[in-house]
């Protein structure tokens, strides 16, 4: 992935990392109104990579953590200023998309923390939680060590595969302004059947919704040979399927709630094929 530009930090991205950092990530899980969706996640609760590890189970009980691997570099690859490049793009693709449309896009903020963030409408998320999505702050909030775990213990490796993670997370946003997510949440409450299934039909669209992006790259990014296989790693290294046998436990798709492998390809690849938001229903048919 070529950038073009370096430049000033974005003013959508918000460094809390030595905040953070100071205070240890200490505090309890307070999850009010708000849901929040993440590279996995949405839909009611924070639906957390690690319960997708445990095939479902309790954050603070034998969750598999996403920092702190033995032999890992002390340094994170991915400043600010990278991140605030990737997460412009991203905002100022959509300006144009939701222009097209005689819409007004409303740009999200973008939150850096280390070891966990107290959010202001989502409650206190860890590290674990990986990169998340909080609708009532209109907010993504990353820990960068995520990303060295998803190259090193996912093996889904370059840089095209955390731009992969902040565009997927700006298409929770997507779909929040947009009203798909409160659609969504009250389909679950009034069918508690189906809402897995609707949780992985949010999750697919917003890798769908990744795929537009990596066709409509903006003004300081340039795809290069290799972009999309990583962005495709990216996407298979957090199926459901994956994670469950990675857990050392049997796959279950009633459990699901990001989807599988070969669909969270699949519709990224749709959404970069297309290059068009139009073409990511996934809320027809089969997933």
């Amino acid at each position: 992935m070529k950038i073009r530009r370096g430049g000033t930090i974005s003013q959508d991205v918000i460094d809390r990392r030595a905040e953070t950092r100071a205070a240890g990530g200490m505090g309890g899980l307070r999850i009010p109104g708000g849901a929040a969706g993440g590279i996995g996640g949405a839909g009611g609760i924070i639906l957390l990579i690690v319960l997708a590890l445990l095939g479902g189970g309790q954050l603070t009980g034998g969750g598999t953590s996403l920092s702190g691997i033995p032999g890992a570099p002390e340094s994170e690859p991915y400043t600010e200023e990278w991140i605030s490049i990737v997460l412009d793009d991203i905002q100022d693709s959509w300006t144009v998309e939701f222009q097209e449309s005689g819409a007004t896009y409303e740009r999200a903020k973008l939150t850096l923390f280390e070891q966990g963030v107290d959010t202001g409408g989502c409650g206190f998320a860890p590290s674990e939680v990986g990169p998340f999505y909080c609708p009532a702050d209109r907010s993504v909030y990353i820990d960068l060590s995520f990303f060295r775990e998803l190259e090193t213990r996912f093996d889904a490796p370059g840089d095209f595969a955390p731009a992969y993670v902040i565009a997927h997370e700006i298409g929770h946003h997507v779909q929040n302004i947009t009203g798909v997510s409160e659609r969504v949440r009250r389909d679950q409450q009034r069918s508690p059947d189906q809402a897995n299934e609707l949780s992985v039909r949010l999750e697919l669209q917003a890798d769908c919704f990744a795929g537009v992006w990596a066709a409509n790259t903006f003004e300081n990014i340039d795809l290069e040979e290799g972009d999309i296989e990583e962005g495709l790693a990216a996407a298979a290294a957090v199926g459901d399927d994956r994670l469950q046998k990675q857990a050392g436990a049997g796959v279950d798709p009633d459990t699901w709630t990001h989807g599988s492998s070969e669909q969270r390809q699949r519709w990224f690849t749709t959404g970069y094929q297309s290059g068009d938001p139009s073409a990511c229903d996934t809320f027809r048919g089969n997933p």
